[in-house]
């Protein structure tokens, strides 16, 4: 049996994927000033990886922390300089609104409080950048959507794979022939969790596992490297309810997309395995990257003709794919244009992320 997913309220999402691959001419303008960028959630990925590229960029700054915790807020202010007054709580978060040196909220929390700082966020006045996945329902993206469209403000998505060289290349070696007829693509992630404990286990604030965690690279790269949208879907799951860290959330769970051409992808996800591996094949070659979407370190090879080529890409838009990001943020924010991954990017993925779920759960093919 299959079922029809409703899309109504769905944007073509393949404009921004095409245009991902051109980030660099974004017609996005540099903005007059550097943009004020407020964190919201102090984790790992916010103070590890994010803050601190704040000092490579040259259209954002670091003007705001949020967080839940003081004295922790408190050190990371210190090191980098940012005054007791640009200090908030979750509870004081509202204030913001009257605080003229943060242009753009980063919401980095777990994902079922995406959506709430989202909308906070853009009542505030303020545009927002807003973590991978955009929410854990569609319901919850579509409101994210509305709240910023009502509010005048720019909703971004955290997809840094849109501005990381070897991806981009690859986008525009598939786009432009260099495999002939794109035929398949396979993309697979995933980690060995460890702590049970941990918020990514926890249903509440995850809204789901590896596939709300990994399964989005997967997913992402199915669509911007076929430049097509899936119209079906067919998964099934694979967990051990006997392992702690699998009591609320799912483990490994594979699925098959099938697009309008004629061309099918496989994905996964994992919480028990290493992956980080994409595949895209024509009937002339395939392009290879392993791994393929990791902070640091990627790989791209171009096999054809009875040869393979090792890439090295030309630059993206920025030093890195987390100062491209961040950038563009503010360029869009600054110009009124459209980010390459605006919010309608999310949602989409959170469509098929929905569709996975449904079809894996109830052992059917889903109509997307």
């Amino acid at each position: 049996m299959t079922e029809t997913i409703d899309r109504r309220g769905l944007l073509i999402g393949l404009g921004g994927l095409a245009a991902a691959a051109t980030a660099c001419n974004s017609s996005a303008q540099p903005p007059a000033r550097k943009l004020g960028y407020a964190i919201v959630g102090l984790g790992y990925y916010a103070t590890r990886v994010i803050i601190p590229q704040f000092a490579n960029c040259r259209h954002s700054r670091l003007a705001a922390l949020v967080s839940g915790d003081p004295d922790k807020a408190r050190r990371y202010a210190a090191e980098y300089g940012v005054p007791e007054r640009s200090l908030y709580d979750y509870r004081s978060f509202d204030r913001i609104g009257d605080d003229p040196d943060v242009d753009i909220v980063y919401v980095v929390l777990p994902n079922s409080m995406h959506a709430e700082y989202t909308i906070r966020a853009a009542r505030a006045g303020k545009h927002v950048l807003c973590e991978k996945p955009m929410a854990v329902s569609v319901a919850e993206c579509e409101a994210m959507i509305a709240a910023c469209r009502a509010a005048g403000r720019t909703l971004m998505i955290g997809y840094r794979s849109h501005f990381e060289p070897h991806n981009l290349h690859a986008m525009k070696l598939a786009r432009e022939g260099a495999i002939g007829r794109r035929r398949y693509v396979h993309a697979e992630h995933g980690f060995v969790a460890g702590d049970p404990g941990q918020w990514r286990l926890k249903k509440a604030l995850a809204g789901g596992g590896s596939l709300m965690d990994m399964g989005i690279y997967s997913v992402q790269a199915a669509r911007y490297l076929t430049g097509e949208e899936p119209v079906a879907v067919t998964a099934r799951a694979s967990t051990d309810r006997s392992d702690p860290r699998f009591a609320e959330v799912e483990d490994l769970i594979a699925w098959t997309l099938d697009f309008p051409s004629g061309a099918i992808s496989h994905g996964m996800s994992s919480y028990s395995s290493n992956h980080n591996r994409v595949r895209i094949a024509g009937d002339r070659g395939r392009i290879d990257m392993e791994p393929a979407t990791p902070y640091a370190g990627h790989s791209l090879r171009l096999v054809r003709d009875g040869g393979e080529q090792r890439l090295a890409p030309p630059p993206g838009p920025a030093v890195n794919q987390f100062v491209g990001q961040l950038d563009h943020m503010s360029e869009s924010a600054a110009s009124g244009g459209a980010p390459i991954v605006a919010g309608e990017e999310g949602l989409q993925d959170m469509r098929i992320i929905e569709a996975i779920y449904r079809s894996a759960a109830e052992g059917r093919t889903v109509r997307i």
